[in-house]
């Protein structure tokens, strides 16, 4: 009887590890082809993962909760298994599934891979608790350099994991002039993450007396190498730890989605100097192209919203402002070519921000079913990680949850963020022909945060002046 392996996928170009969040399926359960088994959380999106071929699933090689590399084997699907054959094998993997923390070092390095402690230059490296084998040894810091750099080829799959940093931990470390080689990594293989830069940071103060500068912060190790990856100490930022919970309070442990969305904000809130401008937008003639439309839109499976007229005049408002569509990467701004919306979605267990990509070359038509699509696909966890990269410009709407207008925080590395506040009818003063007049129209406000660092107030306003234009002057020929 044929076993096949079912692997960590890999969920995007930048991702080197996933978190095994919920097994759908249990071991001894029939499974269909493509049918879901297993969910997994990354730094960019939950999703739901397909069994590789129909049978029964016969081994479970990694808990809930554990973190991985991409490939690694983490159950094992018996194609032609018997009863039987299940019966003989379910008490085998059992004991796996449920093995504590504590026997961690007993487990085959391909089942469990953990998170390998890394010296740094003027600390010496720990004596190893378990025999190591040569080729895991880490190499010498210039030759790591060299083969982050470029100039040199990483000898090891570890070495190659552990240069391969994303693109979001390099933007942080060029900004802070910082060397990677010299901050100790608690990911995969020494792998320096985002919460290692900023560890590494808030106890460079304490170290700035110290003759080595290079020297790790001691508040910065990272977690014993006996301890897996998902047992490893949080690193989200945390309320004072003096607090407890008083009697009857209900204590909800942070989900990953929540952990990372959490770090994202306060690293946010450290990196860019936000600034935000407020403009109210006269919706009436949306609404009036809207509800002429809207039954064709639907007749074709679009829901035609308000937020699908927003992305469009932001679209071609980007096109005309470039600087608002950018980066900063050190002392440098860049400039984007593509436009990739980031539309945020609520969920019930979070928030998600999948791109609609080149939303610039999109008919309104094109970009309304984009939004719909996406949006559906976050909430049932069938979004792929690709699908919530590379977006340059983000729209957040609470305004269909009732709030007038939101400051909100930009999405890194993007340069700003747009808040879409409710739509409503209200009372307003109309000038035709020379008189005012009393008329009710249907008004919002949209406000934009932007990094002050390289978007100019001006810029700012110039964009949103050019949106509200756009929205108030909507061509009939463009629905």
């Amino acid at each position: 009887m044929a076993k096949i392996d079912v692997i960590m996928p890999q969920m995007g170009e930048s991702i080197a590890e996933g978190t095994l969040s919920r097994w759908i399926k249990q071991v001894g359960d029939q499974v269909k082809r493509d049918e879901p088994i297993f969910e997994i959380s990354t730094d960019k999106v939950d999703a739901e993962i397909p069994a590789p071929s129909a049978g029964v699933l016969a081994e479970i090689l990694v808990t809930e909760g554990q973190t991985v590399a991409v490939q690694t084997v983490v159950a094992r699907i018996e194609t032609d298994a018997a009863v039987g054959a299940l019966q003989a094998t379910a008490p085998v993997a059992a004991p796996a599934a449920a093995a504590p923390v504590a026997s961690a070092a007993a487990a085959p390095a391909a089942a469990a891979p953990v998170r390998e402690k890394r010296p740094t230059p003027s600390t010496p490296p720990p004596a190893p608790l378990t025999p190591a084998p040569a080729a895991t040894a880490r190499p010498a810091p210039e030759a790591e350099r060299a083969a982050a750099s470029g100039n040199g080829v990483p000898d090891t799959a570890e070495e190659r994991l552990r240069t391969r940093s994303t693109p979001l931990v390099r933007k942080m470390v060029a900004e802070h002039n910082l060397d990677l080689s010299a901050i100790p990594g608690s990911g995969i293989a020494g792998r320096v993450t985002k919460n290692d830069v900023l560890n590494y940071l808030e106890a460079a103060p304490a170290a700035a007396g110290s003759s080595a500068p290079s020297a790790a912060p001691p508040t910065a190790a990272p977690a014993s190498p006996l301890v897996p990856a998902a047992a490893a100490p949080a690193t989200a930022p945390r309320g004072p730890t003096g607090v407890e919970p008083w009697p009857g309070d209900r204590v909800e442990p942070w989900s990953r989605i929540r952990k990372l969305t959490a770090e994202h904000m306060v690293m946010s809130r450290r990196t860019s100097p936000h600034v935000n401008t407020i403009f109210e937008i006269d919706y009436t003639r949306v609404a009036q192209l809207r509800a002429r439309k809207k039954q064709e839109y639907a007749d074709r499976g679009v829901s035609l919203t308000y937020l699908a007229f927003i992305a469009k005049a932001v679209a071609d408002g980007l096109r005309r402002h470039p600087g608002l569509n950018a980066a900063v990467a050190g002392e440098s701004t860049i400039l984007r070519r593509d436009i990739n919306l980031g539309i945020a979605v609520a969920l019930d267990w979070g928030l998600i921000v999948p791109v609609v990509k080149h939303a610039d070359e999109l008919s309104l038509l094109g970009l309304a079913r984009a939004i719909n699509d996406l949006g559906e696909r976050a909430r049932s966890k069938k979004l792929s990680p690709d699908e919530v990269q590379k977006g340059t410009f983000t729209i957040t709407n609470p305004g269909v949850f009732g709030s007038v207008i939101g400051t909100p925080i930009i999405n890194q590395p993007q340069a700003a963020i747009l808040c879409v506040g409710s739509i409503e009818k209200q009372p307003a003063v109309i000038t035709m022909d020379g008189t005012d007049s009393l008329a009710i129209r249907i008004k919002g406000m949209l406000s934009l945060a932007f990094d002050h660092r390289i978007v100019d107030g001006a810029d700012a306003d110039r964009f949103m002046a050019d949106v509200k234009t756009s929205l108030q002057q909507f061509p009939e020929s463009a629905v």
